[in-house]
């Protein structure tokens, strides 16, 4: 048997997934024989070489996907497990982690996941302890041999895991794209080797992440996402059902007219999907990953389908794929002969960054914000010795210490929304506060769920977008991810943050300090 790694290396490799989503129930239950007989299907297609499991999509509970991903191991066949934050807190995800690799599971899709929509009496608590990026480190750190703490001298044995993440460059504002960009930038340093795009139907932005990647130097494979589409499909993205994925009026139209056909669309959509195919492997992604609701032949079919194309048919098809907002943003500027990306950035972008001081709006909260930090927070600043003095002062008195402590909630809390996490990022995210601001409270970089600049929860805009425009305004948006993961010391609660900054109890500290599990920053 080929491991996904080995068939992504190989020269001129082009892999086929086929996402898998589980069922609610026991594996018993008539819905999960249906899908565990799908995955046998599909792993017994030669056409199909690797099989890639959801957890909990939706935001729904529902059948582990390690539980259906053991009968396939068992076949042979490579399968990628998705790993989610919303429902577990880091040491559960460890723990995930050593079960995991004990049972042979090395291809792991790492993500921060979808906010809760039900839940047995009720809603559901999220629990967003650590994101993507912070998975993804542990997991990496787990390959190098995690220390134990309790004994530090003893390592635990490595792992081999294969980590993945997604990135979600189909997005309409520039404010949004950039930070996918840098956070893709962020996955990849922290231990990501396979990337998969999200949902999309607009080819240049296809192109445009590949041309995006080169340009980086990043060393990552990519996976196009191929979702085959219905009527019914296409009209829950159009309302935005499923965070992250849009379907423009244009592409709805396009459905619904081919959805009143009497097949319900189904040759049209298998057409679509396979053309789609057919432009990734003419763009140079790795491979495809193949999702939707389909019986298992259908995904032969589309892969088949696709390849009896001639070999230019992709460009024309490149160029029908392509259902953008009108003013949506690209990085690149268009090439005229293909339709596609060119290598050059864009002129309007370029612009912008050389207007930035005078077109993009910056609370006064926060110049002085950044003023008072540079002054008094860094540990080069001026008053950063005071500030220590003060505190290691203050700290001997119980009294003085909550006096000091409240004197900064009442500074914090109406300006920022403080929550007294202790382990304060309002200095990482722009002094936007993630904790109170963002459902997710994602600290290294936006989730993939925003719509048009909008959280999928909270319907605010996202704290990453604010984030991007304070930033741009001072010309340090492309910086804003730099720097190992951001992971909060939850033993730091309804602390001073002010104290645990100047006494270097915080992240930034412990970063400074370069602890073994906490890489240093670069900048």
């Amino acid at each position: 048997m080929i491991s996904f790694r080995e068939q992504l290396a190989r020269p001129g490799a082009f892999v086929v997934a086929a996402e898998l989503v589980t069922s609610r129930g026991l594996i018993t239950a008539d819905s999960s024989r249906q899908a565990l007989e799908i995955a046998r299907d599909l792993a017994a297609d030669p056409r199909i070489d690797v099989l890639s499991i959801t957890d909990n999509p939706g935001g729904h509970a529902m059948l582990s996907p390690d539980t259906l991903g053991t009968d396939l191991i068992s076949r042979g066949q490579e399968v990628v497990i998705h790993l989610s934050c919303k429902d577990w807190n880091r040491n559960a995800l460890e723990s995930r982690g050593w079960k995991l690799g004990s049972e042979g599971f090395h291809n792991v899709l790492a993500l921060s996941g979808d906010y809760p929509v039900t839940g047995h009496n009720g809603l559901a608590a999220p629990v967003f302890d650590i994101d993507s990026v912070g998975l993804l480190s542990l997991f990496s750190e787990m390959n190098e041999g995690l220390r134990d703490e309790r004994h530090p001298s003893t390592n635990l044995g490595r792992t081999n895991f294969f980590l993945g993440g997604v990135v979600t460059n189909h997005k309409r504002r520039e404010r949004e794209v950039m930070p996918q960009y840098f956070k893709l930038r962020k996955k990849v340093e922290a231990g990501a080797r396979f990337v998969i795009n999200q949902i999309g139907w607009d080819t240049r932005k296809d192109d445009e992440l590949l041309r995006w990647i080169r340009r980086d130097g990043l060393p990552v494979s990519v996976l196009a996402n191929v979702y085959v589409l219905s009527g019914s499909a296409a009209r829950a993205f159009h309302r935005g059902k499923i965070p992250g994925v849009v379907v423009t009026d244009d592409l709805l139209a396009l459905a619904e007219r081919h959805a009143s056909s009497p097949d319900n669309g189904r040759s049209f959509f298998v057409e679509l999907a396979a053309k789609h195919v057919a432009v990734a492997r003419g763009l140079g992604f790795d491979g495809v990953y193949l999702g939707g609701h389909m019986p298992a032949a259908t995904f032969g079919e589309i892969v088949d389908r696709a390849g009896s194309f001639a070999d230019d048919d992709w460009r024309a098809f490149a160029r029908e794929i392509q259902y953008p907002f009108a003013d949506e943003f690209y990085f690149f500027e268009p090439d005229p002969d293909t339709g596609l990306s060119s290598d050059e950035v864009s002129a309007s972008y370029v612009e912008s960054k050389r207007s930035r001081t005078t077109d993009l709006p910056v609370p006064l909260t926060y110049r002085f914000s950044r003023r008072l930090h540079s002054a008094a927070f860094e540990p080069d600043a001026p008053l950063f010795p005071a500030g220590r003095a003060f505190y290691k002062a203050v700290e001997r008195s119980r009294a003085l210490a909550k006096a000091a402590h409240a004197a900064e909630q009442a500074v914090k809390v109406p300006l920022f929304r403080c929550r007294d996490c202790g382990d304060c990022s309002l200095p990482d995210i722009a002094y936007v506060c993630p904790e109170s601001q963002c459902a997710k409270n994602q600290r290294n970089g936006p989730c993939g769920g925003t719509r048009e600049g909008l959280c999928e929860v909270y319907d605010t805009e996202c704290i990453w977008s604010q984030a991007y425009e304070r930033l741009k305004a001072y010309g340090e948006e492309e910086s804003m991810l730099d720097g190992p993961p951001i992971v909060k010391d939850n033993a730091l609660a309804r602390t001073s943050a002010w104290a645990n900054t100047f006494l270097g109890r915080d992240h930034h500290a412990r970063v400074r300090r370069g602890e073994p599990d906490v890489p240093r920053r670069d900048r």
